[in-house]
Order: C-alpha cells, then structure tokens, then sequence
C-alpha cells in the first residue's frame, strides 16, 4: 500500500507558502504564523498530483472498505509513517462498519501498541461500548505501568454509567494497579454505596498513596470520608504533601481540616518556610 507522508507534504506546501509570502510579513513572523490554519484549510482543499488530483481532505473518502483502511493504517505503522489524520477521520466515520476490525485489532497482541491504541481512540470516538468487558479484563489485570490499561480506562469513563456495575464486579479479582485504576474511574459515577467502600477500602489498603487515594476520595464527593481523612492527617510519619492532599480532599468533601501541623524536618516543608 502506498503510504504517503501527508505531514512531509503539507510541510512542503507551507515553506512555499512562506517563501512566497515572506515580503508581506518581513516584519511580523507571528502574523505569519497566524495564518498556518488558513494555509492548512487551502492545502485541504487544492488537488494535488501526488494524489492524482484527488484533494487531501476528500483522498479518503473514496474508500468504504474498513478492513482495507485499518490494513492501510497498519501499513502506516509498519512503515514508520504518521498516519494521515484524514485516515483517521475516515475510518471513525465508517462506524459500524470499522468497529469489529477495531474491536479485533485490540486483541492483535502482534500489532504496534501504537495502532492498538489508535483503535481505542477511533472506538471511543464512534462512542462504542463493543470493547467494554475487554477494558474491563485488561485493567483487572495490569502492571503498575500499562499504556493499554491506563487507555481503557479513559474510554471507559466517557461510556457513562453503565461501566459502575461490570468494573465492581471485576474489582474483588483485580491486581492492586487495576483496583487504583477501577477507582479513579468509579470516581466519576458517585452515588453507588459500593463504590465508597471500594474507594475506601484502596485508601486504607494503600498507606504509601495517601496523596492519590485521599485525591481519588474527594473526587467521590462523599462527606463520610471526613473522619478517616483527618485522622490519616494525624500520622506522625506523614510528609508535608501527603498532608496537604489530605487537607485538600478534606475541605472539597466540605469539611475543616484541623490546624496545620508543623513538619520540622520534612524538605519540602522546610524548602516553603525559607521562601517566606
């Protein structure tokens, strides 16, 4: 398949631009990249010869094979060529009709995580929710660090509500990266009694992620977090940024958190007293 670097082109076509406009703004370079957008709508919309006179807007929409359009993406892959944005654009706009060979690509464990993660951006696009239970098993098993995962869980919370009752049925199975990362996207879905306790339950299970598991219960927007909150601000052992996402997660739940502690010792608090 012949993968054109449509990014190389339009480059080619701006310098041309600017070399031939360059008396008109000599003395003002940021008028003239003021109208880069402008020049990038022209380029759009002029047929050009190495597309055989098909505009680079419109090249795409020739084509209504999706599985031959996501071959041609992963052509762009293998090949090390950024994927033309108007492929994208293409392929998303087919729906239905690209959403199994999408769907199918995530679990094409051979493929570039690059393109895998395209599919999931392109399905959270067409708002599918085909791939949901798939997200769902990838984040109850990740890895501390997970690309993939961290994705799902982005595509996840715009699906909405419906995701509260599979992800709380995957959390008790969950490794402890996915019950954090279950978290953070039930956080967007107040209102379910499971949910504070899960969210809970990851705050007294996580003593070194104070800061994130106190950010994850002020999300939650439950008030009867408070108490636990506070007394977690007691810990002698606590540092001066824990301390302080304690107190913020305190006061966005509506209560007052007690007196500020002195942290003798601790360098970041040390670092602000200096700077006073």
């Amino acid at each position: 398949m012949n993968c054109i670097n449509f990014d190389t082109r339009f480059e080619q076509y701006a310098t041309e631009w600017m070399r031939k406009h360059a008396a008109e703004y000599k003395n003002s370079i940021s008028r003239m990249e003021a109208k880069i957008p402008e020049v990038y709508l022209q380029w759009l919309n002029t047929p050009m010869d190495w597309l055989e006179g098909q505009t680079p807007g419109m090249y795409f929409t020739q084509y209504h094979d999706a599985g031959m359009l996501m071959d041609w993406m992963l052509a762009y892959h293998a090949q090390k060529v950024p994927v033309p944005d108007q492929l994208w654009e293409r392929i998303v706009e087919l729906g239905p009709a690209a959403e199994k060979a999408l769907t199918e690509l995530l679990d094409d464990a051979k493929a570039p995580e690059e393109a895998r993660l395209g599919a999931i951006s392109m399905l959270t696009e067409m708002e599918s929710r085909a791939p949901m239970e798939k997200y769902v098993a990838w984040i109850a098993a990740r890895d501390e660090r997970d690309d993939l995962a961290d994705m799902a869980a982005e595509a996840l919370t715009a699906m909405g509500r419906a995701v509260v009752r599979p992800i709380l049925d995957a959390a008790p199975g969950a490794t402890p990266a996915g019950r954090e990362t279950f978290v953070d996207v039930l956080c967007n879905f107040p209102g379910d009694p499971a949910v504070y306790d899960l969210a809970l339950d990851l705050f007294h299970a996580n003593p070194q992620k104070r800061a994130l598991c106190a950010s994850l219960l002020g999300k939650l927007g439950d008030a009867r977090a408070i108490p636990t909150l506070r007394s977690a601000m007691e810990d002698p052992s606590l540092s001066y940024l824990d301390y302080i996402e304690l107190r913020n997660a305190v006061e966005a739940l509506g209560g007052d958190a007690p007196v500020e502690r002195e942290f003798a010792g601790d360098p970041y608090y040390e670092s602000l007293r200096r700077m006073e």
